[in-house]
């Protein structure tokens, strides 16, 4: 049981960023059946060890590859592009304006008369545009050669449109709570 080179090979896939996420289960059930440590329980200290070791790199890869922009990231990893999530901020002027519009549009939400109307026009707004940043995410991914700085861009875009999902969301919860 040696540690697989990638994520991809692991469960027997093509490398890309678009996969059948129901393979990609099937084969997570299969690898755990085969790997999982209980079936090392009259083995030895090692081959128990090594069983373990090896069932947490299956469930290491299998949440990576099956969110979308994790799979990305694991991406750019493996084409040599550096991903630091600290510090990988978009720098896009366009996108820095969105940003701050969405996030006032969840200000005046929240303090609007009726919320709830505001706030589910909001999440329509955010469910779009994750859309539309998802499949851009595709065409760059299946382009000949592709765009690693837009690529990030994207995936920045992204992940401030779902904490501001989360957050819409959360306020949607709190008011309804209140309610």
């Amino acid at each position: 049981m040696e540690p697989s080179s990638n994520h991809f090979k692991l469960f027997g896939l093509e490398i890309g960023f678009d996969i059948d996420e129901q393979l990609l289960a099937q084969r997570y059930r299969e690898l755990q059946r085969t790997a999982h440590p209980d079936r090392y329980v009259s083995a030895t200290d090692r081959e128990r060890r090594l069983a373990v070791q090896r069932a947490a790199e299956i469930n290491d890869a299998f949440q990576i590859l099956r969110e979308p922009l994790s799979r990305a990231r694991y991406l750019l990893e493996l084409n040599g592009v550096g991903w630091d999530a600290e510090r990988n901020t978009a720098t896009d002027p366009a996108f820095l304006m969105e940003q701050m519009e969405l996030r006032e549009t969840l200000h005046e939400a929240r303090a609007a008369r009726e919320p709830l109307p505001s706030i589910d026009r909001l999440l329509a707004d955010i469910s779009e545009r994750v859309g539309g940043a998802m499949a851009e995410l595709r065409e760059l991914f299946a382009a000949e050669a592709p765009d690693f700085e837009r690529i990030k861009v994207n995936i920045d875009k992204q992940q401030f449109l779902r904490r501001l999902q989360r957050q819409a969301e959360e306020l949607e919860e709190e008011l309804l709570g209140a309610a």
